[in-house]
């Protein structure tokens, strides 16, 4: 059908899911990747990593393809949880200790009180003071809490509903660590030195009892907790 004298064409239509810019290569979406990361102070989610890069990019993939190309480099692109950082590679951890020494130690109490978290969550105060033998002041709690080094976890669904505690992704990027399974097992503990042979409360059969409490199947206690 004809057109009448200055009656403007009919524009082509655009594909419904077509963008007005291609989505850049994935050598770039390393690139877009490897500087969120290394301006980042904290580890970046996928899904930050997309919302901040160009429609159609695919930051899970992009952040695989980086982690290789740095394998055998100074740094490496770790897993922290569920997001990704830039670290020092672990066997030149040594060059960095002038830097990441701690100016303010823990006490033995919030030493313990962590651990106990650490290795048990989610665990309640009342579990953290059997498994000690004492008290825990509200004092260690809050210094954990603040440092950000533990969260509160969900409640337990028994009488008077008590709060627990868990680790956090902080405490894990500090010791480099990809999830809290990867903490050093018992026996390992016990050959560094760093753990008696005095079973916890409850326990009379000593550490080799309680590896296989620790590396049984802990999916019985998940009606403890609400969904």
């Amino acid at each position: 059908m004809s057109k009448a004298p200055g009656e403007p064409a009919n524009e082509p239509t655009r594909p419904k899911n077509d963008t007005l810019f291609e989505t850049p290569p994935m050598a770039e979406q390393e690139r877009m990747v490897e500087a969120i990361l290394f301006a980042s102070p904290e580890p970046v989610t996928v899904a930050e990593m997309n919302a901040r890069m160009p429609h159609g990019c695919d930051g899970a993939e992009a952040v695989t393809l980086l982690r290789q190309r740095y394998e055998d480099r100074g740094v490496r692109v770790v897993q922290v949880g569920d997001a990704w950082a830039i670290r020092t590679a672990p066997d030149l951890g040594h060059l960095m200790q002038k830097e990441i020494v701690e100016q303010r130690k823990l006490s033995r109490a919030a030493i313990e009180t962590l651990a106990i978290i650490a290795y048990h969550q989610p665990v309640t105060r009342a579990e953290i003071e059997e498994i000690r033998g004492v008290s825990v002041s509200r004092g260690t709690i809050d210094l954990l809490l603040e440092m950000d080094w533990i969260r509160f976890g969900r409640r337990r669904m028994t009488p008077g509903r008590p709060v627990t505690f868990v680790v956090t992704p902080v405490f894990l990027d500090h010791f480099g660590l990809e999830t809290a399974r990867d903490l050093p097992g018992l026996k390992e503990l016990r050959a560094a030195g760093l753990l008696d042979n005095r079973p916890p409360p409850g326990l009379a059969g000593g550490l080799d009892t309680y590896d296989e409490v620790e590396d049984g199947d802990d999916d019985t206690q998940t009606e403890l907790f609400e969904d």
